[in-house]
């Protein structure tokens, strides 16, 4: 992991993301179901409010990498567009490691306004939810309310 990973600024940026905790349960109820794979889906809503964990298809080989299905996304886009509602984060689990972007994740975060989720299941019977922004290599951490 990256120095700039490790250290990860804390709430600079003012945003927080109510997330239910229906919806953190569900978020690692897709972690675990996948397990040792990464999962890897979305939180879609309207004006920055979590309404909906929508789980997606991990295409990626592998243990350690997600990619989620672009046919998959397209649809879910086309259905937000006509509902008037969109993606307000995207998520993913870290089965062996900690609740932190990765070099891999920071260089791969293409979307600066969403919130990334990552999942950890690192200790089996406490898994680690977290959210950050990623912008052009900058991490923030975002409270999850």
């Amino acid at each position: 992991m990256t120095e700039r990973a490790r250290d990860h600024r804390s709430g600079g940026s003012g945003r927080t993301l109510g997330l239910p905790r229906a919806m953190r349960s569900r978020i690692i109820e897709h972690a675990r179901a996948v397990n040792p794979r990464e999962c890897c889906g979305v939180v879609t809503g309207r004006g920055g409010s979590a309404r909906e964990v929508i789980p997606m298809t991990n295409v990626a080989s592998g243990l350690d990498f997600y990619r989620i299905d672009d046919t998959e996304l397209f649809r879910l886009y086309k259905r937000l567009d006509e509902q008037g509602e969109e993606i307000v984060a995207m998520y993913h689990s870290h089965p062996t490691s900690p609740a932190v972007p990765s070099t891999t994740d920071i260089e791969l975060a293409f979307w600066p306004e969403s919130i990334y989720l990552i999942c950890s299941l690192a200790i089996d019977d406490s898994p680690d939810l977290r959210g950050f922004q990623i912008v052009d290599g900058v991490v923030t951490e975002i409270p999850l309310g």
